[in-house]
């Protein structure tokens, strides 16, 4: 893989996700309790590392969900391991590896909605700004001006994370 790829190496990305989780615990200061929700595979792993970072700096207690949706027909059913009734009145992130059009995060923002919460937020490492959608990320490791036909992908392999442009 030629280095002229990597967008972010495993210190930056560990960088980035430490200053999202002090930009989370700020916003959830107030709160006792707060649900990573990731976006199964990367956006999950993406969740964990947060995890591990917000406990570092918190007392939050923290609980991960994680949210299975078919990104070719987001219309289906969306899954999490946790059941509705655990996040009604909580505070959530909804997290994912990559922000393109917005299709994932928006049909996950969805699902969320379906029960009163206290508060919901977005987290992503990369945030390509392709939206097809009304979707923010509210928390974002770096903003990546790419073209459509560039593919970017996110590597989570302890001690080898890595971003790389295709």
């Amino acid at each position: 893989m030629p280095a002229s790829n990597i967008i972010l190496n495993n210190q930056q990305i560990e960088h980035k996700i430490k200053r999202i989780a002090y930009q989370i615990y700020e916003s959830n200061v107030n709160e006792t309790d707060l649900i990573l929700a990731g976006i199964s595979k990367s956006g999950f792993l993406f969740a964990k590392r947060l995890k591990t970072a917000l406990e570092e700096i918190s007392d939050l207690k923290i609980e991960l969900c994680e949210v299975k949706l078919d990104k070719k027909n987001p219309l289906k059913a969306v899954k999490t391991s946790l059941p509705s009734s655990a996040y009604i009145n909580k505070s959530i992130v909804l997290t994912d590896d990559v922000l393109n059009s917005g299709t994932t995060l928006i049909y996950g923002v969805k699902h969320f909605l379906e029960v009163p919460l206290k508060q919901f937020k977005t987290a992503v490492l990369v945030d390509r700004s392709h939206k097809k959608f009304p979707v923010k990320a509210d928390f974002k490791g770096i903003s990546l001006s790419t073209s459509f036909n560039e593919m970017v992908q996110v590597h989570f392999s302890k001690g080898k994370d890595t971003v790389e442009l295709l």
